[in-house]
């Protein structure tokens, strides 16, 4: 008996029209209901997609274009169309580096004046020539500007001189006279005699140089003081001082 009454208290009332009980509609489950629903808006999606193509089709070139210029200008963005345009479409190419000759050529060929007359050669030269004074007078007001800004500047203190000023002090050599047979010119024999560094024996050695006798006062085998010149000739940078010995 309690079984009994534990199934008629289970059962749902039946609704009156017999077309089932609102349980039984509350009871079905999510994925059933919303089956219909998935399958009524995939239909007209498919209907809009099929209906598109037709209308564009039976639009005309002319409602077109009328409908171009009847639309509204979009609202300028936030650059966020900036930033996905491609970084070659905002750096500008470099320009190619022209010479001076073509620079001069192509402003000609923008100048929209009127064409000038034509020149002489005299007159072109002349032209030059001011141009170039022009440009010498505004260098020379530059430097004068700089020479004027370097005195004002603090002076610096004297420096050391970096090699001690030594006064010129010419040689002098003394020899024998072997030769006088050049016009105005003797050549001498220099004997020299040195003790030798490490040895200590005296060693001796002779060279020959040519020295300038304005007057050919000195003769062969005289005794003569020479004293270092400029040079006088490919071979001659001495010159005669005074012959201190005559040859007997």
């Amino acid at each position: 008996m309690a079984e009994d009454q534990d199934k008629e208290t289970r059962q749902p009332p039946e609704s009156p029209d017999g077309g089932g009980s609102e349980v039984d509609a509350a009871v079905e489950s999510p994925a059933d209901a919303a089956a219909p629903a998935d399958a009524a808006s995939s239909a007209d999606v498919q209907a809009e997609a099929s209906a598109a193509p037709a209308e564009d089709a039976s639009q005309t070139p002319e409602a077109a274009a009328a409908g171009e210029e009847q639309a509204p200008e979009a609202p300028a963005g936030n650059g966020a169309e900036e930033q996905a345009a491609p970084a070659t479409a905002r750096r500008p190419e470099p320009e190619e580096e022209l010479s001076p000759k073509e620079r001069r050529r192509s402003a000609r060929s923008r100048h929209a004046g009127p064409a000038r007359e034509p020149r002489s050669p005299q007159e072109r030269h002349a032209e030059r020539l001011i141009e170039r004074r022009a440009k010498a007078a505004r260098r020379r007001v530059r430097r004068q500007q700089e020479r004027a800004k370097a005195t004002k500047r603090a002076p610096r203190g004297e420096l050391a001189p970096v090699h001690a000023p030594v006064a010129g002090v010419r040689k002098m050599r003394q020899g024998i006279v072997v030769s006088d047979k050049a016009e105005k010119t003797i050549t001498v024999r220099i004997d020299v005699a040195r003790r030798h560094p490490r040895y200590e024996k005296i060693v001796r050695s002779s060279g020959t140089l040519h020295a300038h006798d304005e007057n050919n006062d000195a003769h062969e085998g005289d005794v003569v003081r020479v004293v270092e010149s400029r040079p006088l000739s490919r071979t001659k940078r001495w010159m005669l001082v005074d012959v201190l010995e005559r040859a007997r």
